[in-house]
């Protein structure tokens, strides 16, 4: 084997030193920098539950879904990633499960806060401290308190290292607005006097503060006016995405919000001195084109799985009954489109024509059907004494059918059949009967003189009115 032809060198010779010298600058450069000069805050708001797109329509944005696959193709390990707050959907015991496997999708997502905001403050303090004790991702609220011990329920900040420098993630929600769907035990200091108590304590602990806030906009310009110490406060509590970043006093302002459908990329710059100042930014829209990630498409197939199986105070008769007048009993019941199609033949033929008539289906295809986020607008009635209920199944009060937009027809129907003189009235409708389904989204956009012709049906003509016997 032919040898080359280095030359040998003695021990401790120059060719030695040198060599060594280059392991030594090999094995330090690929070491992690001491100092980290830039990172990207990847930020989100207003969730509400939105696991994956409902599917009703084509073109719809958002989901974790899309969330997971863009942070996936854009975050470095050592960005940060946090949620501004109102994650959670609403209070009912189905939300609130839904809720958990949502905490399963940020975690996955290598989420390092999420902030709470008022959907969340409208859980009980027993709700919130059970959460608080099984959730795999950091909560924080600097200002929701116990209201029987004054204590804060979850921590108030939460300090990462990147790159040799302290940065604490500070969370806040707006004490106004709440009213009474405060949960129950809870109280919400001001966030001006909790930042007040908390900031001294933060000085020698962290380089960096970012506020997380869920308030307006205005409310985020004047925290920024009355606290010099935040390098950045994003918010969440807003009409609508940030059309630019803003700078008040020494803090760098972004927001979001929108459902899940837009996601926040702010990056700052940390090299050369201590003052922070801010890099590339953008509002992303989570569009249709985007794929969305399988992990968390199981992850939503898991938690339909599981409200399938489970029990919930909506398919409680009792509960059903909490909201009614007392006294006062109710006019009609609900009876099923079957019911209707004898005395409007024409109606029920048009009916058969739309989507509407197949509007339970389209939920079976997506496992949905248990689902009560899903239910009210595919079915007759859902959530009333007499409506739908998940026990019914496929079997009756399903689909878009006439009592879903007139309302319940067994006064009608008893009436017209010859029970007593006919006194009953169905109400006029319009678009804002349609507008309780198809709004956002839910439509392309909704448009009732576009729409209406569609499914439009009127009085029967004369000869094709008959009463159907007893």
């Amino acid at each position: 084997m032919k040898r080359n032809n280095i030359p040998r060198r003695k021990p401790g010779g120059v060719f030695a030193r040198v060599g060594v010298l280059a392991i030594v600058l090999f094995i330090a450069s690929c070491q992690p920098k001491t100092r980290l000069h830039s990172l990207n805050i990847f930020f989100t708001g207003d969730i509400q539950g939105r696991l994956v797109p409902c599917g009703c329509f084509t073109g719809q944005l958002g989901g974790m879904t899309r969330l997971k696959t863009v942070l996936n193709t854009l975050a470095a390990t050592h960005d940060i990633r946090v949620d501004i707050g109102d994650a959670l959907k609403g209070s009912e015991d189905y939300q609130v499960i839904q809720h958990r496997y949502l905490l399963r999708a940020f975690a996955a997502m290598g989420y390092d806060a999420l902030n709470l905001g008022h959907r969340e403050a409208r859980l009980s303090v027993r709700q919130l401290r059970s959460m608080k004790q099984s959730s795999p991702v950091k909560l924080l609220s600097a200002n929701l308190l116990d209201r029987a011990t004054g204590e804060r329920i979850f921590d108030a900040y939460r300090i990462v290292q990147r790159g040799g420098r302290r940065i604490a993630l500070v969370g806040v929600m707006d004490s106004r607005g709440l009213g009474d769907s405060l949960g129950e035990g809870l109280a919400v200091e001001k966030m001006e006097v909790a930042l007040g108590k908390l900031l001294p304590e933060l000085k020698n602990r962290a380089d960096v503060i970012v506020l997380l806030a869920f308030t307006d906009e205005a409310t985020l310009a004047s925290l920024a006016r009355d606290f010099y110490e935040f390098a950045v406060i994003l918010g969440g509590k807003v009409s609508q995405p940030s059309q630019k970043l803003n700078k008040e006093n020494r803090s760098l302002i972004f927001y979001v919000t929108n459902e899940s459908r837009a996601l926040g990329i702010l990056g700052i710059n940390l090299s050369g001195s201590s003052k922070l100042t801010a890099g590339k930014h953008e509002i992303m829209l989570l569009h249709e084109d985007i794929p969305q990630d399988e992990w968390v498409q199981k992850l939503a197939e898991a938690y339909r799985t599981e409200i399938r199986a489970t029990r919930l105070a909506v398919d409680d008769p009792t509960r059903l009954q909490e909201n009614r007048v007392p006294g006062v009993r109710v006019a009609a019941s609900y009876v099923g489109t079957d019911r209707c199609e004898g005395c409007h033949p024409e109606a029920a033929r048009k009916w058969q024509q739309t989507q509407h008539a197949r509007a339970f289906a389209t939920l079976i295809q997506r496992q949905a059907e248990a689902d009560p986020n899903c239910i009210p607008c595919h079915t007759v009635g859902f959530g009333s004494l007499t409506g739908y209920r998940r026990e019914f199944g496929n079997q009756k009060l399903v689909d878009v059918g006439c009592e879903s937009c007139h309302g319940p027809g067994s006064l009608h129907v008893d009436q017209r059949l010859g029970q007593g003189a006919v006194s009953f009235q169905f109400r006029p409708l319009g678009a804002g009967d349609c507008k309780k389904c198809h709004y956002g989204e839910f439509s392309r956009p909704f448009d009732y003189e576009v729409f209406w012709p569609h499914i439009y049906h009127g009085k029967e003509p004369a000869k094709a009115v008959k009463m159907r016997e007893k």
